[in-house]
């Protein structure tokens, strides 16, 4: 059997290559805010769409994080790049830890945005209802954008977001991925590995925020760094664009030339 090519969208044609995964309610468009302000003389960006979401919407697969690394993987062998950073966003930041876990030797550098801790994401029983139902229910994903982002953003962009969500993911895979990037604890995997790693946070984020990341992040990884955007929750891409490209981009060229 052939393996699967996630799809992806090319920007630029800098040296030090880069993935940028998403997050469990969006598909690649979730970048789309920073997109006409990345610097695209010195990074190539591949953005990619995991199973379950954008032009992968209809691909069968376990919904894992360990299965999107394999397929991240396989995508960088197919544009010959051996060596890569990676941004993740949320799931995408689990996602972009496995890959690290996988391939430490490949990794120059790695952003997770708001990213779900390689332990997981313990949650209670009433939380756990309220994730689980967002595969089917609209309102529930709209409460939970509403809530990571401080209860503080304008109804049409939630409502904006939501129908951006239903219409790029598939229920079933949505759901199927929470038991992933929320259960799975491979922690073990990653302890120690000296990749220069920065976590992004936003202020008004409650689940994912600096608090968490200075108890998982910054303990898994000696060299790793914290930013907390004050403007920012979850959605740094749609809330705070311009201070996310700079705060990573400037991270990124931090080790100089490929």
């Amino acid at each position: 059997m052939a393996p699967f090519v996630l799809p992806h969208r090319l920007l630029g044609d800098g040296p030090h290559r880069v993935f940028a995964v998403h997050g469990w309610l969006a598909d690649r468009d979730a970048y789309a805010p920073v997109l006409p302000d990345l610097d695209l003389g010195a990074f190539t960006y591949a953005v990619v769409d995991l199973r379950g979401y954008g032009e992968a919407r209809d691909a069968h697969g376990a919904y894992t994080t360990r299965e999107a690394a394999g397929d991240l993987l396989e995508l960088a062998v197919r544009l010959g790049w051996d060596r890569f950073s990676l941004i993740g966003h949320s799931m995408g930041g689990s996602v972009a830890q496995r890959v690290l876990a996988a391939a430490p030797d490949r990794v120059r550098r790695l952003v997770g945005i708001s990213p779900v801790p390689a332990e997981g994401l313990p949650m209670p029983p009433e939380q756990w209802e309220l994730f689980a139902g967002a595969a089917e229910r609209p309102e529930n994903r709209r409460t939970i954008i509403d809530l990571t982002t401080g209860g503080s953003r304008p109804g049409a962009w939630l409502d904006r977001m939501v129908r951006r969500s239903l219409e790029r993911s598939d229920p079933k895979a949505v759901r199927a991925w929470l038991d992933s990037w929320a259960s799975e604890d491979f922690h073990a995997e990653v302890d120690g590995l000296a990749v220069p790693a920065l976590a992004v946070t936003g202020a008004l984020d409650p689940a994912l925020g600096a608090d968490l990341m200075r108890r998982s992040w910054l303990g898994r990884y000696p060299n790793g760094l914290l930013t907390e955007l004050p403007r920012a929750g979850h959605y740094a891409m749609d809330e705070t664009p311009l201070e996310l490209v700079r705060t990573v981009e400037d991270f990124l060229r931090a080790d100089g030339p490929a």
